[in-house]
């Protein structure tokens, strides 16, 4: 299986609830569409396309896991990885349209307010994939049968425990503005990161932008992806995150890292990442069969066992020892005012933190 980030290559060729109740904010029929089953005919015509090209946000390892998965299960078919942070793989679509390079068959986004564009602008194909049918909640299937949320993962607070005592740990994200934490706290950029950028859409909406501008003056530190502020706080570079991806987090407390998560008071927020096919799939069949391995209950049970990862799949079950999602207060999501609001985001935070 061949997997690779986007370079700069790329782009030139290309020219290149609660929140869980409420991932999709658009009118949902009464029903789910209709299941569209495996069949012995689309296996064999997907074998004969050869591959599949798999856009998404999702951390190669991961990825490649679920690709080595379905190589073995279906034989003759590669999957072929093209990985990078959630707004440069809207952007690079978005390039490859503008010039009819059609080159993405499945995307998966841990930005949802992407499928709501893709939809509108007519670049999804309809794909309902059995397990979705019977063992994800409506609410979390477009209503048109465009896209599904595949996994969901949160963006907590999060602390270094050789660094900073639990009972001095922050517990909410007001408590992030204490002078204490002056110089002490590392975040992600929505530039890059769709997790981010969900995250700074609803922590705005709830809390105001007067927090971030009172945040910023806290010295953050600020990368660019939901996993690299995880990574800072487990080597100790920062003592406290101010966002980031909750799945890594976790993976690094239970490899032995020395770092904890915090759910805030005020509530975490919920990144929800659907999965969709392109209507303008060079690889129609193995796309679609792609699609419906995503959402098999094993492919499922990888995303939570080995990347701590959210699933809504029924029969897919939570690894012991972690916190149920049910436990934990959350951050409403709405995609569609995500979406209208994308770009006066970014720019508002650039304007407060910097590029």
């Amino acid at each position: 299986m061949r997997d690779r980030k986007f370079s700069r290559r790329d782009v030139v060729k290309a020219s290149t609830m609660l929140a869980v109740g409420c991932v999709f904010a658009e009118p949902l029929k009464a029903a789910v569409p209709e299941a569209a089953p495996v069949s012995p005919a689309m296996i064999q015509a997907a074998r004969k396309e050869g591959a599949v090209e798999f856009y998404t946000a999702m951390e190669i390892p991961l990825a490649e896991s679920l690709g080595k998965m379905f190589e073995a299960e279906y034989p003759g078919i590669a999957v072929r990885v093209k990985r990078s942070g959630a707004e440069r793989v809207f952007e690079r679509i978005g390039k490859e349209e503008e010039i009819r390079f059609h080159e993405v068959d499945v995307v998966c986004s841990t930005d949802a307010a992407h499928f709501i564009r893709w939809k509108r602008d007519g670049l999804l194909a309809p794909y309902v994939p059995e397990d979705v049918v019977k063992h994800l909640p409506a609410e979390h299937v477009d209503a048109d049968g465009m896209y599904a949320t595949v996994f969901a993962l949160l963006s907590p607070i999060g602390y270094n425990t050789n660094l900073v005592k639990p009972e001095d740990a922050p517990g909410s994200f007001s408590d992030l503005l204490d002078a204490r934490w002056k110089g002490a706290i590392v975040k992600g950029h929505p530039d890059y990161s769709g997790t981010i950028l969900t995250a700074t859409f609803q922590i705005a909406r709830d809390l105001g932008w007067s927090y971030f501008e009172r945040l910023a003056q806290q010295k953050v530190v600020q990368v660019r992806s939901a996993i690299d502020p995880p990574n800072k706080l487990a080597r100790g570079e920062s003592a406290v995150q101010a966002d980031g991806a909750a799945s890594n987090l976790l993976l690094l407390k239970e490899q032995g890292a020395p770092v904890e998560v915090v759910y805030a008071t005020e509530g975490t927020p919920l990144i929800a990442a659907p999965s969709g096919v392109f209507h303008s799939a060079p690889n129609p069949n193995a796309a679609r069969l792609f699609q419906s391995f995503l959402f098999s209950v094993e492919a499922q049970q990888v995303l939570i066992d080995r990347a701590a990862l959210c699933s809504f799949h029924a029969l897919a079950k939570e690894k012991p020892g972690r916190r149920p999602l049910s436990t934990i207060k959350l951050m409403k999501g709405d995609p569609v005012a995500m979406e209208a609001q994308r770009e006066e985001i970014k720019s508002r935070y650039r304007k407060i933190f910097g590029a």
